[in-house]
């Protein structure tokens, strides 16, 4: 079973005490990152592992292999000697592990290791990229059979993140730590257990990042449940782009705990579609959220669809078959129950609505707008879009321009943004910034983090109505889960899930 370690990168030892005592329920062992400490602090670190109080492993990380080391080597060497100096004889005084670069060789640092008990992690960083031949690296690293490779990569693409599984397969009788560092490695970290790691680090809250993409131990343990997850358990999630935000995880997974199921629920940061189901077909992924800006691109991929899909052209679940992947559209029941909820009404009839934006999600919303008898003018910033997306619907079309606001004001009993413009990093743009609400408008936005977006906050001061996408993505997201299990969706859980969507 893969241990949670918890990075210490704080320049105090008492600070990084304070630290562990806020995160020790959810940790199985701590990593002492010397590299960070003010100059005198490191005169006491052997004292530290006794007053932890749990295993620590040693660590002084250069810079050039991602840390904070900037003395020299010689006086690096020696800050290790003296952590592991003057054993006691009860080993949980001792550091448990001692991480020493692939080019270091001191024979004597290394023996005084073994004999004071001390394990040694022989590892290796590359900041800047993966190597090509990973395989080779893992098998190189150890040079007696009692150490743990560690080899840690930055991963710029899914198709890396891939690269370092099946390296990770290859080597699986090899005790071994492999991670991909940066967005894309969120995968890794959560299913260590799956990419074969005996260990995976993460850092606190607010401190300092030992390693780029670490998350919060907290969050590992309370939204991911990390400590059960085993290679048997099957693994479900959400793909996107930059997926920056993602609160499906929570719900889920919480789904999931309340009902004593062995899955668990996974972002998947994915830049092409083909690279996230080639990763999927090696780890046995059995189904999936599609976000944005993937939804529509997603469709030609798919063994079978469901009608909704074949007259949205959009897919937002994937559900593995025999036969292949078979996709749904939850969108646009999800979209439709929320917002005749929030209006009052059981359909459209004589609302006129403008629909802002022309991707995988505005198809859905146009669908139902139609369905539901609705009329529509659709905005985007690319005419063409709006066009052929107002086409099939009879609906009027313009492009998100100063002219295309003289159009909204005949289209303004409902106006509903379905880009993620307002989402982070873009929490300050306002796709309708241009548009004055004259607060008789009823107003939906799609987006759910944040709460209040720009637009949506300006449309409230204005007077108007207002519903951000939380009650959309949990009513989309029940149906998504019956597809996954093929069952009801159980909504006596409903008042015992955590509260981030809503």
């Amino acid at each position: 079973m893969a241990k949670l370690c918890l990075c210490l990168t704080g320049k105090t030892l008492a600070h990084n005490l304070e630290v562990l005592e806020r995160y020790r329920k959810y940790v199985d062992l701590a990593e002492l990152r010397v590299d960070c400490l003010e100059p005198d602090e490191s005169f006491y670190i052997r004292r530290f592992p006794e007053k932890a109080g749990l295993p620590v492993i040693l660590t002084v990380r250069r810079e050039q292999d991602g840390g904070y080391y900037k003395g020299t080597e010689s006086s690096r060497i020696t800050l290790l000697a003296q952590g592991i100096a003057n054993a006691y004889t009860n080993p949980r005084q001792n550091f448990a592990y001692i991480d020493l670069e692939s080019d270091i060789t001191v024979p004597g640092l290394e023996e005084a290791s073994r004999v004071f008990g001390t394990k040694i992690i022989r590892s290796y960083h590359n900041i800047t990229g993966v190597d090509s031949d990973l395989v080779s690296t893992i098998k190189s690293l150890r040079r007696v059979g009692d150490e743990i490779a560690k080899v840690a990569v930055m991963s710029s693409s899914l198709d890396e993140v891939l690269q370092l599984y099946r390296a990770a397969q290859e080597t699986e009788k090899i005790e071994k730590i492999v991670v991909c560092m940066g967005h894309f490695g969120t995968p890794t970290r959560i299913l260590a257990e799956h990419f074969g790691s005996k260990i995976m680090y993460s850092t606190g809250k607010n401190e300092l990042m030992a390693a780029p993409g670490q998350l919060d131990p907290q969050v590992l343990s309370d939204i991911y449940h990390f400590h059960t997850i085993t290679t048997s358990t099957r693994i479900f999630g959400v793909m996107g782009f930059p997926l920056a935000v993602t609160s499906s995880p929570s719900f889920f997974n919480k789904v999931f705990q309340l009902e004593n199921i062995d899955a668990v629920y996974v972002p998947f940061p994915a830049d092409s579609v083909p690279s996230f189901l080639a990763l999927a077909d090696a780890i046995g992924l059995v189904g999936t959220s599609v976000t944005v800006p993937h939804k529509e691109a997603v469709v030609s991929y798919l063994a079978s669809a469901s009608a909704a899909v074949h007259s949205i052209g959009a897919c937002n679940t994937l559900l593995r078959t025999k036969e292949g992947w078979q996709g749904f559209n939850t969108d646009a029941s999800g979209f439709s129950d929320s917002l005749l909820d929030f209006i009052g009404k059981k359909t459209l009839k004589n609302k006129r609505i403008t629909i802002v934006g022309a991707g995988g999600a505005a198809r859905a919303v146009a669908s139902e707008v139609y369905r539901l008898k609705g009329k529509a003018l659709i905005l985007n910033r690319t005419e063409l879009r709006a066009k052929e997306l107002a086409a099939p619907y009879e609906f009027a079309w313009h492009k998100l321009d100063r002219a295309g606001m003289e159009y909204v004001g005949k289209y303004s009993d409902i106006i509903i943004q379905t880009t993620s413009a307002g989402m982070a990093p873009e929490v300050e743009t306002d796709p309708l910034a241009l548009y004055q609400f004259s607060g008789k408008e009823m107003v939906m936005d799609i987006i759910y983090e944040p709460a209040q977006t720009k637009f949506l906050k300006r449309a409230s001061e204005a007077g108007c109505r207002t519903i951000n996408g939380a009650d959309m993505l949990v009513r989309q997201a029940r149906l998504q889960y019956e597809f996954f299990m093929g069952y009801e969706f159980p909504n006596q859980f409903m008042a015992s899930i955590a509260d981030p969507l809503l």
